[in-house]
């Protein structure tokens, strides 16, 4: 099975785990935060329910020690919650050249993220058991989910700014018209397809609407 592309920080578990306890002593090791990773969707492949996994059987398949695995999630779900940031790519470089671009960059950025989704069984399995979990799905929100908005929402106020997008509106009900469109493709009818050229559509159609209006000439 082809696992979608992962970071490097996704897999370190990088950045503030608030459902883990508070680490103390030695630095922990990425390389065995990513062993760990790697033992439990090496299981799920081999068609383990997640219901079924065990952080001792986990720790046995990545080679460590419970304790290992303990010092670095309290448990399961604060394991599969890092489990699932490490299935996520990193969001493209945006260079600021062009809004139109960025614009481009990140729905593409959606739009391969919703093919792997079709595409990966694993993924569906471990995304499917974060959303069974309220607290685990709001921290993915506020981790992952967050800093794509944010980066989505930077890209329109500079288009507001720089006098390319209108500035009658705000900016976060502008970019519900960028995201709708293909997140209604990707989540709500996943019989549509998700083709190439996608994001460029939808980012040219909406672009158009959302120009600033020539004033009228004063009578």
């Amino acid at each position: 099975m082809n696992r979608p592309a992962r970071g490097a920080e996704a897999v370190a578990g990088a950045g503030p785990d608030p459902v883990a306890p508070e680490r103390r002593g030695r630095p922990r090791s990425a390389a065995a935060d990513s062993a760990i990773i790697e033992a439990v969707l090496r299981l799920i492949e081999n068609g383990a329910s997640i219901g079924e996994l065990s952080m001792e059987g986990i720790a046995r398949e990545a080679g460590v020690g419970k304790a290992t695995v303990y010092r670095r999630w309290s448990g399961k779900d604060a394991l599969m919650l890092d489990v699932m940031r490490s299935l996520d790519a990193p969001l493209p470089p945006l260079d600021g050249a062009s809004v139109r671009d960025d614009l481009v960059s990140l729905l593409e950025f959606l739009r391969r993220r919703g093919l792997a989704k079709r595409d990966s069984a694993l993924l569906r399995t471990v995304v499917s058991h974060v959303h069974a979990h309220p607290e685990l799905w709001d921290e993915y929100h506020r981790t992952v989910v967050r800093a794509r908005n944010e980066a989505l929402l930077a890209v329109l106020r500079r288009g507001m700014a720089n006098g390319e997008i209108r500035t009658d509106r705000p900016a976060d009900a502008l970019a519900d018209l960028f995201v709708g469109p293909l997140l209604a493709r990707a989540v709500l009818h996943q019989w549509k397809d998700l083709p190439e050229g996608l994001a460029e559509d939808i980012v040219d159609t909406v672009l158009d609407g959302v120009r600033p209006r020539p004033q009228a000439a004063a009578g």
